[in-house]
């Protein structure tokens, strides 16, 4: 199988002309780190972003970086630390669960939207991505934004890009707005609730006007006892005066601890990257629902068939390990939601993930949407093809 590694765009683009011309469907990667993610490849040639690489723009007083896409987000995320900032959104490391090895991209992050604890209260990656430049499935160089989004002109293909997962065009070069590092971080810690009072716990929480930026329980058998976590980050008078504010407000839950520095960076690195799951032979699924139906579809899916979870985002986003046999518990994962939210299993064997849903299906106008935007972009096919949906 051939390996394209272009170092410009110009080359990516003579090198997609060139797929378009023979018919010869392309793997996009970027550091191969989410591999496992999405429908086996049905590809005939990998086309790899790791040439890709350099920052190309960084204006701290304009809270913005650019980066071409084989950039190592390692790097992008050193670059900004030396200026006391941080991208909003704290990706996820997928390589502990899915075992991979390698290196995650900043335009791998872009791509597949990848977000993390933070993203309730900074937005999704797709939120910070201001411009994109990527070859479409023509062969040609397209621009979408910039450095500064001072209108909606070329805002929809920016986010278009965002969650594509390589199916629309190869990204060779984002840029995203970023924030400042808080001067502090500290998190609460209420131990022993149960699902529905955690849940319960948090909305309050996150209702709350104290600016909550992590909330995630961990039920019990999850790396021990049961723990509900709130993170607030800020100035440090800021965190005092909200830290007395939150225990008052959830005094009925019980009395929370509280966890600085290392010990709770530990804690939310676990439930940003799904730790609990890593190195096991379990399917895993990323849930999304409202908060409130959490527990009901957990209870629901644990009455059908053995399952572990927890929760991040105040309880909308389920992080599911249930056993890799037969359909890996999609029938019961999505009649438990009901149409209510949506499922992606995210790691489990190839014959699996090759004879189910591994994305919510979609209802007919949006599957003739999405086609139609494939077609548009990549009208050969060549882009990882039915790595989302069959045969798109």
């Amino acid at each position: 199988m051939s390996i394209y590694q272009p170092r410009s765009e110009a080359e990516a683009a003579t090198l997609i002309g060139g797929a378009a011309a023979r018919r010869e469907r392309l793997r996009l990667v970027g550091g191969g780190t989410r591999a496992g993610i999405g429908r086996p490849a049905q590809d005939e040639a990998t086309l790899s972003a790791a040439g890709l690489t350099g920052i190309t723009l960084h204006e701290p007083a304009e809270l913005v970086i650019a980066a071409r896409a084989g950039t190592p987000l390692a790097e992008v995320e050193a670059r900004l630390a030396e200026g006391g900032q941080m991208l909003p959104f704290e990706p996820m490391d997928h390589r502990a669960l899915l075992g991979t090895s390698g290196e995650p991209t900043i335009g791998a992050v872009a791509a597949g939207n990848i977000s993390g604890p933070r993203r309730i209260a900074g937005g999704a990656a797709r939120d910070s991505l201001i411009g994109v430049r990527f070859v479409n499935g023509r062969g040609e160089a397209v621009k979408s934004g910039g450095r500064v989004m001072k209108n909606v002109t070329g805002l929809d293909l920016v986010k278009l890009m965002a969650g594509s997962w390589g199916t629309l065009g190869f990204l060779t070069e984002v840029t995203f707005k970023v924030l400042p590092v808080p001067e502090r971080t500290a998190t609460l810690v209420l131990s022993g609730l149960d699902d529905a009072r955690a849940v319960e716990a948090m909305s309050l929480a996150l209702g709350s006007p104290f600016e909550i930026t992590g909330a995630a329980h961990l039920p019990e058998g999850i790396d021990g006892p049961a723990r509900t976590l709130l993170r607030i980050e800020g100035f440090s008078a800021s965190i005092d005066y909200r830290l007395g504010e939150l225990t008052r407000l959830l005094r009925r839950f019980g009395k929370p601890d509280t966890r600085e520095g290392e010990p709770a960076a530990t804690l939310w690195r676990s439930v940003r990257d799904v730790l609990p799951f890593a190195g096991g032979d379990d399917a895993v699924w990323r849930v999304s629902t409202a908060p409130s139906r959490g527990p009901t579809v957990t209870a629901a899916i644990a009455a059908a068939r053995p399952a572990r979870w927890f929760y991040d985002w105040g309880g909308g986003l389920v992080w599911l390990a249930t056993p890799a046999t037969g359909d890996a518990g999609a029938s019961d994962v999505r009649a438990a939601l009901g149409g209510a939210g949506h499922a992606t299993l995210v790691r489990a064997p190839d014959p699996v993930r090759a004879a189910v849903p591994v994305f919510e299906p979609l209802s007919e106008p949006l599957m003739r949407i999405t086609a139609g935007l494939k077609a548009a972009h990549d009208p050969a096919g060549l882009f990882n093809p039915g790595r989302m949906y069959a045969g798109i």
